[in-house]
């Protein structure tokens, strides 16, 4: 007999109730009126496709956590874990329990990144797919009263944590309006179960019997995410990272081992530890209308100070992924630290094959606007975005292959510089159809690296020289009023605040440009494209 009474062996669909405020362990949980207790128990449950499990609002589950394992549900029939009643979200405060042994079973990439040991997290999905879970709030705080907060070897505590590994490839897991804050975990442990919401594929214990351990169809919709350590949300490191050494990404490998049907739309991620927003070894990931503020925090020679290796963060990028394309999303206050974050950008094209950057809005991130990062990072491109009052320099090209940018706008502060890099050398890229506007009354010198770097038929407002190349010129105001956007939140991205960036009536931008092949459909503002192109992100 399975957990519904059913002696067929047909799993019928139950809904069961758990609750602090009256609930109890002795209950069977299969009406609001006798909830169970603890998530302890509801995690004991014989779970099969189409039950539901609700936690009633104002519950908060102290020293407690929701760990599942081996459940499945289907994408037509879900395993949905939600709210019921009237108040606020019911809350996992995991205060360190809910302990699982992680381990990747291989090196990483990078042998230096910790691979195995214990994590606390509040809710874990191991092997479990055909998941929908909505509208919870979750902690993960305390330490040991004498713990140093940065300590080498703190506890990594996650959020929520996602694990394939013995289930071959896992489908349709959803995560939507959650609320995760106070994860407090390990801020040198990138590739552990560590931050707000983390991904993870271990190596299966027997790949020829249960397949690679992969994702397929993840969804990340409309979360709110602040302070945690050390990611905001990741998905999905992988133990098959060898089979991504080379920078061209071929369809087969990534649909052999990566993660497919990857969409993270619509979260906002405050103050993370570290990185806000990353994808990691996904075919065509999509990520959209999310904000980011104040990713980098704790990247710093104080929060992190026992070890120099991977002192490095930016906001929302990409990590050995194939066609990743990130748009209308807004990144603003980026930490930098002085150069004690070695990154600190808005938007990070690292390693991978065919990233794109489109409509996004990035401001004031003391990092950048855009780093491309090193020799693996290919087929890069950056259109129709517009960067106001970054930091640092707009375009940090890092050891990197030729990346194409083109069709934005750059709104700079005074003395910033357009070009640099943190790395050896500035790599080359293509600057074409941009317009850039220095910010101030006293024209910008600038070092435009002119030996690696092409720049066709761009426009310059507020500079004391123009760099080599074709069809480039100067030119006075040509915008409505730059400068003035506006900073979004957790009810979304402020794109439309920035209707100071549409041409004037009279730019000089207006049809000025030159054709881009592969231009994309539309530009920042949503017009067609059609016709001889502009200068910068308005093409109306």
């Amino acid at each position: 007999m399975n957990s519904s009474g059913n002696t067929t062996g047909q799993h019928m669909p139950a809904t069961y109730y758990c609750s602090t405020l009256h609930g109890s362990d002795a209950y069977d949980g299969r009406s609001p009126e006798r909830p169970l207790r603890s998530l302890q128990a509801l995690s004991a449950l014989a779970l099969g496709p189409g039950d539901r499990l609700l936690l009633e609002r104002g519950s908060a589950f102290a020293n407690d956590c929701l760990h599942l394992h081996g459940v499945h549900g289907s994408a037509e029939a879900p395993i949905v874990i939600d709210a019921y009643g009237e108040g606020p979200l019911p809350r996992i405060d995991a205060n360190g329990e809910g302990l699982w042994f992680q381990d990747y079973g291989t090196e990483l990439d990078n042998p230096l990144h910790r691979r195995r040991g214990y994590v606390s997290s509040a809710v874990l999905l191991f092997d479990c797919d055909g998941i929908e879970l909505n509208h919870l709030a979750m902690t993960n705080r305390g330490r040991p009263r004498d713990a140093a907060y940065n300590d080498l070897d703190t506890m990594n505590r996650t959020g929520v944590a996602v694990v394939a590994q013995n289930a071959g490839t896992l489908r349709h897991i959803c995560l939507r309006a959650l609320d995760v804050r106070h994860v407090h975990g390990n801020v040198y442990d990138k590739h552990m179960n560590n931050g707000g919401i983390y991904f993870t594929a271990f190596k299966p214990l027997d790949e020829a019997a249960t397949g690679i351990a992969r994702y397929d169809d993840v969804l990340i919709e409309d979360c709110y995410v602040e302070d945690v350590n050390r990611w905001g949300i990741a998905v999905a490191y992988t133990a098959y990272c060898a089979h991504f050494m080379t920078p061209e990404i071929s369809d087969e490998v990534i649909a052999r081992y990566g993660a497919t049907r990857v969409v993270v739309r619509g979260n906002y991620v405050k103050d993370p530890g570290g990185d806000a927003i990353t994808t990691m070894y996904c075919d065509r990931p999509l990520i959209e209308y999310n904000v980011s503020d104040g990713a980098g925090r704790q990247i710093n020679k104080t929060d992190y100070a026992e070890s120099d290796f991977g002192r490095v963060a930016a906001a929302v990028w990409p990590w050995k992924c194939k066609n990743a394309l990130f748009q209308f999303n807004e990144v603003f206050r980026t930490r930098y630290h002085g150069g004690e974050n070695q990154d600190g950008q808005a938007f990070d094209a690292d390693w991978g094959d065919g990233t794109i950057y489109q409509y996004n809005y990035s401001h004031d991130n003391e990092g950048g606007c855009l780093m491309v990062c090193g020799a693996e990072a290919v087929n890069t491109v950056f259109r129709y975005n517009i960067s106001q009052n970054d930091d640092r320099a707009m375009v940090l090209p890092a050891d990197s292959p030729l990346a194409y940018i083109y069709n934005n706008t750059f709104y700079m502060k005074p003395g910033v510089p357009f070009l640099a890099t943190n790395s050896q050398s500035v790599g080359p890229t293509v600057i074409e159809n941009n317009l850039l506007i220095a910010a101030g009354d006293t024209p910008t010198p600038q070092n435009w690296y002119n030996d690696v770097t092409r720049y066709e038929n761009n426009l310059f407002c507020g500079f004391a020289d123009l760099p080599d190349g074709s069809g480039n010129r100067a030119a006075g105001p040509c915008l409505q009023a730059p400068g003035t956007g506006g900073t979004g939140g957790p009810d979304g991205p402020a794109l439309a605040t920035l209707d100071g960036y549409r041409l004037t009536a009279d730019s000089p931008a207006r049809g000025a440009g030159v054709p881009v092949p592969g231009a994309g459909a539309r530009d920042f503002f949503g017009h067609q494209l059609s016709g001889v192109p502009s200068i910068g992100a308005d093409q109306g």
